[in-house]
């Protein structure tokens, strides 16, 4: 049997070791702690993706060409980050109220000109454009199911504005992959409208093959949206999808639709992302 004795003095002086070491470890560890809070507050998390689509060369085209672009998203370290579908544009989310996040978003519009069709020869050129304004969205079941709608107005150039309506629902199948689809509706006011399926009589004349036509602001699409994540490491992840689009009213009774185009806008996309922390 194997036992230790200590005198008085021992004891008394093993207490006072305690004690210090007590008084040592309760100022240690909110030190530690309030270091590791203002390293998360000043971390953020930040994925950066390059993204391939295969899809019409522009708004109510028939033709089918390939493009790319580049995708980012960031929240500081210790948040947590909501799931997000393909067509989310990039978005900070600035305050809650009632369950539903509030904040500003940015997008990117994509072009249209004569090269990408010669029959659009004497329409005007649709320049690419970036767009800004704000974004809600509600989780009636978190991280399930989300009802999200944004509002964007052209930065320059006079194009107009969007809104795009989706309802999603994410469905994590096993530890790897996340599949994510739901319906899409988007509108438009009649700038947007005029400047992109719209035809002056003066831009009709110069063209000769497509009449002249009044394109008024309204509903402008109906679709779907369907995408499968897989993630490789925390740093790494992949992610296809598909993106269909119906043109409705004006956007779809446009010439530049009806006869050189068509309603029907599918798009297929695949995007690699690379996530890493940046310390401020």
């Amino acid at each position: 049997m194997f036992s230790v004795k200590t005198s008085l003095f021992n004891r008394s002086s093993a207490l006072a070791g305690i004690a210090l070491l007590a008084t040592f470890v309760s100022g240690a560890f909110p030190a530690r702690a309030q270091e590791a809070a203002k390293s998360a507050s000043t971390t953020w998390v930040v994925t950066l993706g390059g993204t391939v689509e295969y899809g019409p060369s522009y708004e109510g085209s028939k033709h089918l060409s390939f493009s790319g672009m580049p995708s980012f998203d960031f929240h500081r370290l210790g948040e947590t980050q909501d799931y997000s579908a393909p067509d989310d544009n990039i978005d900070y989310s600035l305050f809650e109220v009632g369950g539903i996040e509030v904040g500003p978003v940015v997008g990117l519009r994509s072009g249209r000109s004569a090269f990408d069709d010669s029959r659009l020869d004497g329409l005007r050129r649709v320049r690419w454009n970036f767009d800004a304004g704000a974004f809600a969205q509600y989780w009636p079941m978190e991280n399930q199911l989300r009802v999200r709608a944004e509002t964007r107005q052209a930065l320059w150039g006079g194009d107009g504005l969007v809104a795009d309506l989706s309802l999603d629902w994410f469905q994590p199948v096993g530890d790897s992959w996340l599949l994510s689809a739901g319906p899409r509706m988007s509108l438009a006011n009649s700038t947007y409208m005029s400047n992109n399926f719209g035809i002056s009589a003066s831009e009709a004349a110069k063209n000769g093959h497509l009449g002249a036509f009044d394109a008024s602001g309204g509903l402008k699409s109906v679709g779907f949206t369907v995408a499968a994540t897989y993630t490789f490491s925390p740093a790494w992840s992949v992610q296809i999808y598909n993106k269909y689009n119906r043109l409705v009213s004006d956007a779809a009774d446009s010439p530049i639709t009806s006869q050189i185009g068509s309603p029907n806008q599918n798009i297929i996309g695949f995007t690699l992302n690379r996530t890493f922390d940046v310390r401020f």
